[in-house]
C-alpha cells in the first residue's frame, strides 16, 4: 500500500514527496510531463524560500539576490535581506534539483494523470494506484480542486503573468521591481548572461507592448537577444472551499493563490507541503485547514493589501514615492516577505 500518493510533479508535489520519503513514508508522484517542466514565474527565491529547500536537503545554484529594488523610471527605493541571500534560479533548475533529491531518497515517479478520484473510509484511488492518501498539487487551475467540489469563484478581472528571459549580463544583484499604471516588471538575474523579466498585469496584450510601460527598463533591455520564448500564466488568484477533502490534502498553488506580486511561491509550497505531511504523519489529518491557514496568513495578508493598492492607475508611483520617502518602512516591509 502507498502511503501518500502525490498528484502533480512541480515544486509542491516533490517537496511533498521529499518530505514524506524523509518521515519513512512510501511516496509516488503521478505527472504527465517529462522533468524538468518550465514555467512562466519570476523564478526570485525569497531567503525563506531557499532556507525551506536547504531544509528539504535541496541545493540549487543560481544568481544570488541580495535584495529588493522598487522604482518607477524616476524614483527607486531599494531593501537588502537579512539573514541570509534569495536566488534567483532558472525554474527548470529548480525542478531538476527537487526531481534529483527525490529520486535520491526512493520516490517513484509515474507518467499520467490522477484522473477520477475514489476514496472510502481507508483509501483513495487516482491514476490506477491506491494509497493512504492523495496530495492534491496539481497546479494554479487544478483539476481536482475543481472535481472534488473545492473550486470557489474570484470575482472582478484577474491578473495575467508573461516572462521571458534576456541573454544579457545582470547589471543588479537585487530583484527589481518596475511600476507602471498598468502593471509590474519584475527583474531576476538568473545567471551569468541571463536576466529574466517577468510582467504582471490586468491588461491582457503582448508582452512588447507591456514592456513599453516601462521606457527606462526597455531602454536597459536595448533590444537584447532573447533567450526564451515567452510563456504565460493566469489569471493568477484562486480560490478554494477548503483544503481537505476526505482523504485528499491540497497544497501548493492547488489550495489557493493570491498573487505572484511578493515573490513567495517557493516558500508557500514547502510550506504548505510539510505541514500536509507532518499532519498525516502525526495521523491527524484533520489539522491540516489550520495548519494552511497558518503558514499562509501573513503571506496571504501582506499580498492583499498590496494588490488593493496596485490595482489603482496611479498607485504604483505612489508605491514608489512612499518606499523612496520613508525607506525605514519599506525595509520592514521587505524583511515580513523574509
Amino acid at each position: 500500500m502507498i502511503d501518500v500518493l502525490v498528484a502533480g510533479g512541480g515544486p509542491a508535489g516533490l517537496a511533498a514527496a521529499i518530505r514524506a520519503a524523509s518521515a519513512g513514508l512510501e511516496a509516488v508522484v503521478v505527472e504527465p510531463r517529462t522533468a524538468p517542466v518550465d514555467k512562466a514565474c519570476g523564478e526570485g527565491i525569497m531567503p525563506g524560500g531557499v532556507a525551506a529547500l536547504r531544509g528539504l536537503g535541496v541545493r540549487v545554484n543560481g544568481h544570488e539576490l541580495r535584495g529588493i529594488r522598487y522604482t518607477d523610471g524616476r524614483r527607486s527605493a531599494e531593501a537588502a535581506f537579512r539573514g541570509g541571500p534569495g536566488a534567483g534560479v532558472r525554474r527548470t533548475e529548480l525542478h531538476a534539483a527537487l526531481h534529483e533529491r527525490a529520486a535520491a531518497l526512493g520516490v517513484r515517479v509515474v507518467t499520467g494523470k490522477a484522473g477520477e478520484i475514489r476514496q472510502d473510509e481507508h483509501t483513495v484511488r487516482a491514476a490506477g494506484l491506491t494509497a493512504r492518501w492523495l496530495i492534491a498539487a496539481d497546479g494554479l487551475h487544478s483539476p481536482l480542486r475543481r472535481a472534488l467540489g473545492l473550486d470557489r469563484p474570484v470575482p472582478g478581472p484577474g491578473r495575467y503573468g508573461l516572462r521571458r528571459h534576456y541573454a544579457i549580463a545582470p547589471w543588479t544583484d537585487h530583484v527589481e521591481v518596475h511600476w507602471s499604471r498598468h502593471g509590474e516588471a519584475y527583474v531576476t538575474p538568473v545567471g551569468e548572461r541571463l536576466v529574466g523579466v517577468a510582467v504582471l498585469s490586468r491588461d491582457r496584450r503582448p508582452y512588447e507592448r507591456h514592456l513599453a510601460a516601462f521606457p527606462a527598463l526597455a531602454a536597459r533591455l536595448g533590444g537584447g537577444p532573447d533567450a526564451t520564448p515567452v510563456r504565460g500564466a493566469g489569471p493568477l488568484r484562486q480560490r478554494a472551499l477548503g483544503q481537505r477533502a476526505g482523504r485528499v490534502l491540497l497544497v501548493g498553488d492547488a489550495a489557493g493563490y493570491v498573487d505572484a506580486l511578493t515573490g513567495e511561491g517557493i516558500a508557500l509550497a514547502v510550506a504548505t507541503a510539510s505541514a500536509a505531511v507532518d499532519c498525516l504523519s502525526a495521523g491527524r489529518p484533520e489539522d491540516y485547514p489550520r495548519r494552511w491557514a497558518g503558514v499562509t496568513r501573513r503571506y496571504r495578508l501582506l499580498t492583499l493589501a498590496l494588490l488593493s493598492a496596485a490595482g489603482h492607475p496611479s498607485s504604483g508611483r505612489l508605491i514608489v514615492a512612499a518606499a523612496h520617502r520613508a525607506p525605514a518602512v519599506f525595509r520592514t516591509a521587505v524583511h515580513a516577505l523574509q
